[in-house]
């Protein structure tokens, strides 16, 4: 990427991954409403992880309506580290923003994420995503709110991220040449990963409260059971990676620990089978640390999404 000249627009693309998703267009036109800042040049990347290119016509129609220049990428298949890395592949701007496929936009998120990381240098800065919810989803998980997604902060400072709403610094030597793991693509946690060894590295990773997104939990994950796979596979990719940093004598405690937390989630959801948020919510709790169990003990990460991963893994360190 060249160097900015004086006087001359910040630009920023912003990446959208898409597979099958009628809500695609919605997101779209979000991105065509939002705000931009004076002296800002946006450029959107839409990556089409089908087989076939079945976002294309959609991406051609919008095109003419959308203000900013739109770029298609094919990207097949089935395998969202694929589309994650053809979009750095395609970035030339100064930052780049990820947002997903059945996300909106709010007005001012983009204008949000440029002014904390103008402010704080942070190599990455993330925003919430506020989850909505239809009046079928349960009681429980509208009042618990059990879908909305906000950073983790461990003494102090944030250690992983997500993609659902990230900008990135483009030529941070923290971002440049990294990439997501192509092993991790069908299974998730790809993007954990990434901030996560993106952390370990040095980079630093800041919080913009006020660049929101929405996202609409349609009935196929209202569930219990689509919250108990999901905890259970980002338990599993938390325990590996913590896994990586240790030897073999240094697991048992870690397991131990993890195993003890499980014991302790599971009876304080039994001891509250009358207050139905808090009960979930000890239990999910229980079930990630039983993922963090198994990604210890170096079992692989449940697979939802696609085929059999292509590639091999590895990102930049």
């Amino acid at each position: 990427m060249r160097a900015r000249g004086r006087g001359e627009a910040l630009r920023i693309d912003v990446c959208v991954c898409t597979y099958r998703r009628r809500e695609l267009e919605d997101t779209l036109r979000s991105i065509g409403a939002m705000a931009v800042p004076a002296n800002v040049v946006v450029r959107l990347i839409v990556a089409d992880n089908d087989v076939e290119p079945s976002a294309r016509d959609l991406v051609s129609a919008l095109s003419a309506e959308l203000p900013f220049e739109t770029v298609y990428v094919h990207c097949p298949a089935s395998n969202i580290s694929i589309a994650r890395n053809a979009c750095l592949d395609h970035v030339t701007g100064d930052f780049l923003a990820f947002i997903d496929d059945d996300e909106t936009a709010s007005k001012e998120w983009l204008t949000e994420l440029l002014a904390v990381a103008e402010d704080t240098g942070a190599d990455a800065v993330l925003g919430p995503v506020h989850a909505v919810y239809s009046d079928e989803a349960p009681v429980w998980m509208r009042k618990g709110d059990f879908h909305s997604t906000a950073p983790v902060w461990v003494n102090g400072e944030i250690r992983t991220g997500y993609t659902c709403n990230v900008m990135l610094r483009h030529a941070s030597s923290f971002v440049a040449g990294r990439r997501f793991d192509l092993g991790l693509g069908q299974t998730g946690g790809e993007d954990t990963e990434y901030f996560t060894h993106l952390h370990r590295a040095g980079g630093k990773i800041a919080f913009a409260p006020r660049a929101v997104v929405h996202e609409t939990v349609p009935g196929s994950r209202a569930r219990l059971s689509w919250l108990t796979k999901r905890r259970f596979r980002f338990g599993q990719t938390h325990g590996r990676l913590i896994g990586d940093q240790r030897d073999a004598s240094g697991l048992m405690p870690q397991i131990g620990l993890a195993a003890a937390k499980v014991a302790y989630c599971f009876a304080a959801a039994s001891a509250l089978a009358i207050a139905p948020v808090l009960r979930n919510r000890y239990a999910l709790r229980g079930v990630m640390h039983a993922g963090v169990v198994s990604g210890l003990m170096g079992v692989r990460e449940i697979r939802q999404y696609g085929e059999e991963p292509v590639g091999r893994r590895g990102n930049a360190a």
